[in-house]
């Protein structure tokens, strides 16, 4: 390791492997990348299905394979990897402080930061659902884990709440591996997995999918032994008489992914309350200067494709500032309307040129919509949808002439 560094970025996953490529490929070439687990890939190392890269590379990889390829570019340009290395806290001056068994605990002050740290699951903790605490109870993404890598089978009668896109997944692994999923139940009167998933991994299987449904009570108590399932009304609320008993011995939850910001809220760096991760310009740069943000801490992305290419921003951008250094903003803030959850960029600084791609999702399945991008009352740009599901990431491009067109805050909203 050396002394100084131009950009440290945190996290080896594929936002941290590809914002490090593009660093490096636009002329940064002192990088270091600290990552806790004992290999890069994050999570991808756990997802042996396939369906990434066919937006990128146009093929269709598993997630060890779609990693490989970015990790055979980081090791191609000689980028520093420290592996088995927790970072410990982050300061607003950049001031980096982590451990290793090979160095202890160290500080590193680079001239740039890139926080690409991913995401976590939400647990069981935060549902409130009754029953004790017995064994059989997991997060999707644990029993992918234990799955694919370790090679152990959590159960063989299975019941799913949630149906993000993990979830979804591990339906149709459990059912390839000899267990029976008996059902997949979903609060919302929607899935929030993408269609395709809900395609491929319930319906080819048989599975059902309970919209509007929720558990209601985990029995059981050295073991799950079964779930009373129950319909909720508009307001989430269990409807009585609704109830549904499945025997069954394991749970997985698949609820929600919140983004790693611990060290995001340690560093003061400002934060977004609807996307849970900071607020960026669309070079993908914080509020704090020098510090860059992109992939699933950032916001959570449907596919992986899209998070190489929202790092691959950050890389670039997280460069041009350590050989050019600061520059002046001048920035007009983008705002989530009607049936909108969220916008990000959260600004746009109009002394970076170019086109900008802003990222949102909605609030609820829409057909036959249109979005309108306006400012002050005066509508920039429209564009019709045939349909949109919160499950999957909206997009609109701004060029830079209506960018300029903007005379107070951007508002992205849903007209149907």
């Amino acid at each position: 390791m050396k002394e100084n560094y131009d950009i440290v970025i945190i996290g080896g996953g594929p936002a941290g492997l590809a914002a490090a490529v593009s660093a490096y490929d636009n002329g940064a070439k002192n990088i270091l990348i600290l990552e806790r687990e004992p290999r890069l890939g994050g999570i991808l190392n756990q997802c042996i299905h396939n369906g990434f890269g066919l937006t990128r590379f146009k093929e269709s990889l598993s997630g060890p394979e779609y990693a490989y390829r970015f990790i055979k570019e980081v090791e191609a340009r000689d980028i520093d990897v420290l592996l088995n290395t927790t970072v410990l806290s982050l300061e607003d001056n950049k001031t980096i402080t982590a451990i290793n068994s090979e160095y202890g605990v160290f500080s590193i002050t680079p001239k740039a930061v890139i926080l690409s740290m991913g995401c976590r699951e939400r647990s069981r903790g935060a549902l409130n659902i009754p029953g004790s605490r017995p064994a059989g109870i997991y997060s999707a993404g644990t029993a992918q884990k234990y799955v694919n890598i370790k090679g152990y089978l959590p159960g063989k009668r299975v019941v799913i709440l949630g149906s993000g896109d993990i979830g979804l997944i591990m339906a149709r692994r459990m059912t390839l591996e000899g267990a029976k999923v008996l059902a997949v139940c979903e609060i919302m009167p929607y899935s929030s997995g993408l269609r395709r998933n809900i395609e491929q991994c319930l319906n080819d299987f048989n599975i059902p999918l309970y919209l509007n449904h929720t558990i209601t009570k985990i029995e059981g108590t050295s073991r799950v032994t079964g779930v009373v399932v129950s319909k909720v009304d508009e307001n989430k609320q269990p409807i009585e008489g609704t109830e549904m008993h499945f025997d069954c011995d394991t749970v997985l939850f698949s609820v929600g992914l919140i983004p790693e910001n611990e060290l995001t809220k340690g560093a003061g760096i400002e934060q977004s309350r609807n996307t849970r991760g900071a607020v960026v310009y669309q070079n993908r740069e914080t509020m704090i200067d020098g510090i860059f943000a992109c992939g699933n801490v950032l916001q959570v992305h449907d596919l992986v494709d899209f998070v190489s290419e929202e790092s691959e921003i950050a890389g670039a951008c997280a460069a041009n500032y350590v050989l050019n250094g600061r520059q002046e903003h001048n920035p007009i803030s983008c705002i989530n309307g009607d049936n909108i959850s969220y916008v990000l960029p959260q600004k746009i600084d109009k002394n970076i040129p170019g086109n900008v791609k802003l990222f949102f999702r909605v609030r609820n399945t829409f057909k036959h919509c249109k979005i309108v991008v306006e400012s002050n009352g005066v509508v920039l740009q429209e564009k019709k949808k045939l349909i949109c599901v919160p499950g999957e990431m909206e997009t609109v491009i701004l060029s830079s002439d209506v960018i300029a067109k903007a005379e107070g805050d951007i508002v992205v909203r849903l007209e149907c």
